[in-house]
């Protein structure tokens, strides 16, 4: 592992990327393709961000798993930095995260869950689950569930 963690913002920080998020709402958006998985007692959730797009997180009010791959100026609690490869990140409750994406870039987030159902799953991870790209487009879901 290389070091790296998301950690929990403070509320400055989280009010820097809702101002972010007012701005780039008002652009054109780009449309995002979400992954579900539901297996095994864990939710894993991958989006495709595309090269060149600036996209903010929901705000984040459990712990998870963060993988991202590609090429990726991303929000690291109070800091910005550049990733680029592969990381797999403990990442803290508390966070909402924006990301610039130089390459096209992957992002997985993975939690422990007692939900059955992909819309159970984004209320467990956050309040503003009305707001995710999956709810605005539900034609953009690809969803597994296994039952086990």
């Amino acid at each position: 592992m290389n070091g790296l963690a998301v950690p929990a913002m403070n509320l400055d920080a989280v009010a820097g990327v809702r101002d972010l998020e007012r701005h780039l709402l008002a652009l054109p958006q780009t449309p995002i393709e979400t992954r579900h998985l539901l297996h095994s007692g864990m939710y894993a959730r991958t989006i495709l961000i595309p090269a060149g797009t600036a996209l903010t997180s929901a705000l984040i009010r459990v712990a998870t798993v963060l993988v991202i791959a590609g090429d990726t100026l991303v929000t690291l609690g109070e800091e910005s930095v550049r990733l680029t490869g592969y990381h797999v990140l403990p990442a803290a409750a508390g966070r909402k995260t924006a990301f610039a994406t130089i390459a096209d870039t992957h992002v997985t987030m993975i939690f422990p869950t007692a939900t059955r159902t992909v819309e159970e799953a984004e209320a467990q991870f956050t309040e503003e689950a009305d707001g995710l790209c999956s709810r605005r487009d539900p034609t953009s879901n690809h969803v597994v569930i296994t039952g086990e």
